[in-house]
């Protein structure tokens, strides 16, 4: 069973993939193949454009911890001038932290600046292939039509095409038709002269073949009559055949 199933499955497949090569119109397929990847290519430009966005989020973000932390040091200043040295240890030690953060954002900055840089050279050299594959799309639909306007001639011109083939078809069995019926009326003329077949439209009992042989022996009787008084006529002169003129 297991030899029986895969045989099957591999025949339905083989079939599935013949009515799809059959359906399948290679300007749809190249289409489409080129709007997948005007998709794929616009999905690369939303994740630059996402990229661009937190990098300068991120960028604005240190701006003002480097603001706080300028303002920090200036307030740690003030304080060690007025004497108030723990006021000043509080104010260095939130600016240390917000140097610390402020060097966190900056790395994650560079980060995403070389995300953006990779992202694009990516986005580029994808612009480069579609376009490219344009070109060659437009070149193969244009090879594919030009191909199937001649094979529809010529099969036009040699009457092999699926048209010319069901008139062909036509015509074959007309002519057998023909012959069919022409050989039947041999037949039935055939069998007429035979005397096998009757003649249904005749009033009466059907004849069978003594009745016609009597026919037939009373038919040559008349004639042999016929003959015997035109003898007697001739034979009676001018005169005889004279009287009985009108």
């Amino acid at each position: 069973m297991p030899g029986l199933t895969g045989r099957v499955s591999t025949l339905v497949k083989a079939k599935i993939s013949s009515l799809l090569n059959r359906a399948e119109e290679p300007a749809e397929t190249l289409d489409y193949a080129y709007e997948r990847q005007l998709e794929d290519l616009q999905r690369v430009k939303q994740g630059i454009a996402e990229v661009v966005t937190s990098k300068k989020r991120l960028a604005l973000q240190e701006a003002d911890l480097r603001r706080q932390a300028q303002r920090l040091d200036g307030e740690a200043r003030e304080a060690v001038a007025a004497g108030r040295e723990d006021l000043a240890r509080t104010a260095i030690e939130r600016r240390q932290l917000i140097v610390g953060e402020t060097g966190s954002l900056d790395r994650q900055v560079a980060e995403l600046e070389s995300e953006q840089e990779r992202l694009t050279a990516a986005e580029r050299q994808l612009r480069a292939r579609i376009e490219q594959f344009r070109s060659r799309k437009e070149v193969i639909k244009a090879q594919y039509s030009a191909a199937e306007a001649e094979v529809r001639i010529s099969e036009a011109a040699t009457g092999i095409g699926d048209d010319m083939a069901d008139v062909g078809l036509a015509m074959q069995r007309a002519v057998d038709k023909a012959e069919t019926m022409r050989a039947r009326a041999d037949a039935v003329s055939e069998l007429q002269a035979a005397g096998t077949l009757e003649d249904l439209t005749a009033l009466g009992p059907p004849q069978d073949e003594v009745d016609r042989q009597l026919q037939q022996l009373g038919a040559g009787r008349a004639v042999d009559d016929e003959l015997a008084r035109i003898h007697a006529e001739l034979s009676a002169g001018p005169a005889g055949g004279s009287a009985d003129r009108p």
